[in-house]
Protein backbone atom coordinates (compact mmCIF):
# COMPACT_ATOMS: atom_id res chain seq x y z
CA UNK A 1 0.00 0.00 0.00
CA UNK A 2 1.21 3.48 -0.98
CA UNK A 3 0.10 6.46 0.89
CA UNK A 4 0.68 10.17 -0.83
CA UNK A 5 0.18 12.95 1.31
CA UNK A 6 0.19 16.71 0.09
CA UNK A 7 0.38 19.73 1.80
CA UNK A 8 1.13 23.60 0.71
CA UNK A 9 -1.96 24.15 -0.75
CA UNK A 10 -4.35 28.11 -0.13
CA UNK A 11 -5.13 30.97 -1.42
CA UNK A 12 -2.79 33.44 -2.84
CA UNK A 13 -2.96 36.59 -4.91
CA UNK A 14 -2.16 36.71 -8.41
CA UNK A 15 1.42 37.14 -8.81
CA UNK A 16 1.90 35.45 -6.00
CA UNK A 17 3.71 32.13 -4.85
CA UNK A 18 3.27 29.16 -3.61
CA UNK A 19 5.41 25.43 -2.91
CA UNK A 20 3.64 22.47 -3.47
CA UNK A 21 5.17 19.20 -1.52
CA UNK A 22 3.95 15.50 -1.78
CA UNK A 23 5.78 13.00 0.50
CA UNK A 24 5.42 9.21 -0.59
CA UNK A 25 5.18 6.30 1.90
CA UNK A 26 4.31 2.59 2.34
CA UNK A 27 5.82 -0.02 -0.14
CA UNK A 28 7.60 1.73 -2.45
CA UNK A 29 9.62 -0.07 -4.07
CA UNK A 30 10.85 1.67 -7.31
CA UNK A 31 9.45 4.71 -8.31
CA UNK A 32 9.15 5.53 -11.78
CA UNK A 33 7.16 9.20 -12.28
CA UNK A 34 6.37 11.46 -9.53
CA UNK A 35 4.27 14.51 -10.94
CA UNK A 36 1.08 16.46 -10.82
CA UNK A 37 -1.76 17.16 -11.91
CA UNK A 38 -4.85 20.00 -11.33
CA UNK A 39 -8.75 19.72 -11.89
CA UNK A 40 -10.38 23.26 -11.71
CA UNK A 41 -13.99 23.18 -11.52
CA UNK A 42 -16.00 21.42 -14.47
CA UNK A 43 -12.64 20.31 -16.16
CA UNK A 44 -11.04 17.58 -16.51
CA UNK A 45 -7.98 16.78 -14.97
CA UNK A 46 -5.13 17.48 -16.46
CA UNK A 47 -1.19 17.26 -16.49
CA UNK A 48 0.73 20.23 -14.80
CA UNK A 49 4.20 18.76 -14.46
CA UNK A 50 6.21 15.05 -14.43
CA UNK A 51 9.18 14.13 -13.45
CA UNK A 52 10.44 10.60 -14.88
CA UNK A 53 13.27 9.27 -12.73
CA UNK A 54 16.09 10.04 -14.68
CA UNK A 55 14.60 12.26 -16.72
CA UNK A 56 14.12 15.99 -17.33
CA UNK A 57 10.91 17.43 -16.37
CA UNK A 58 8.14 17.87 -18.79
CA UNK A 59 5.51 20.75 -18.42
CA UNK A 60 2.36 21.46 -19.78
CA UNK A 61 2.60 24.49 -21.69
CA UNK A 62 0.64 27.04 -19.68
CA UNK A 63 3.11 26.95 -16.59
CA UNK A 64 6.31 26.08 -18.82
CA UNK A 65 8.71 29.45 -17.23
CA UNK A 66 6.40 29.95 -14.04
CA UNK A 67 6.03 26.37 -12.31
CA UNK A 68 9.63 24.27 -11.57
CA UNK A 69 9.03 20.53 -10.49
CA UNK A 70 11.56 18.70 -8.57
CA UNK A 71 12.20 15.66 -6.63
CA UNK A 72 13.72 14.09 -3.48
CA UNK A 73 14.32 11.02 -4.15
CA UNK A 74 15.81 10.05 -0.77
CA UNK A 75 12.88 11.24 0.87
CA UNK A 76 10.26 10.01 -1.99
CA UNK A 77 9.01 13.51 -2.20
CA UNK A 78 8.17 15.71 -4.91
CA UNK A 79 7.40 19.54 -4.95
CA UNK A 80 6.23 21.81 -7.13
CA UNK A 81 7.32 25.76 -6.90
CA UNK A 82 4.06 27.78 -8.61
CA UNK A 83 5.24 31.31 -8.90
CA UNK A 84 3.60 34.62 -10.89
CA UNK A 85 0.21 32.74 -10.28
CA UNK A 86 -3.06 33.51 -12.43
CA UNK A 87 -6.71 32.88 -11.34
CA UNK A 88 -6.74 30.64 -14.11
CA UNK A 89 -4.09 28.51 -12.25
CA UNK A 90 -7.29 27.65 -9.37
CA UNK A 91 -7.58 24.34 -9.41
CA UNK A 92 -7.37 21.14 -7.42
CA UNK A 93 -3.82 19.50 -7.29
CA UNK A 94 -2.64 15.82 -7.17
CA UNK A 95 0.50 14.10 -6.46
CA UNK A 96 0.70 11.43 -9.01
CA UNK A 97 3.12 8.11 -8.65
CA UNK A 98 3.82 5.54 -11.19
CA UNK A 99 6.02 2.53 -10.07
CA UNK A 100 8.19 0.49 -12.35
CA UNK A 101 5.22 -1.98 -12.08
CA UNK A 102 2.97 0.67 -13.88
CA UNK A 103 0.69 1.04 -10.71
CA UNK A 104 -0.92 4.79 -10.07
CA UNK A 105 -1.15 5.81 -7.07
CA UNK A 106 -2.92 9.25 -6.44
CA UNK A 107 -2.47 11.72 -3.83
CA UNK A 108 -6.07 13.02 -1.27
CA UNK A 109 -5.19 16.96 -3.77
CA UNK A 110 -4.84 20.14 -2.68
CA UNK A 111 -6.84 23.61 -3.14
CA UNK A 112 -4.90 26.44 -4.97
CA UNK A 113 -7.03 29.39 -5.13
CA UNK A 114 -5.65 32.51 -6.93
CA UNK A 115 -7.89 35.17 -6.32
CA UNK A 116 -7.62 39.13 -5.33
Amino acid sequence: QVQLVESGGGLVQPGGSLRLSCAASGSIFSIMVMGWYRQASGKQRELVATFPRGSSAVYTDSVKGRFTISRDNAKNTVYLQMNSLKPEDTAVYYCQLVTTGQNIYWGQGTQVLVSS
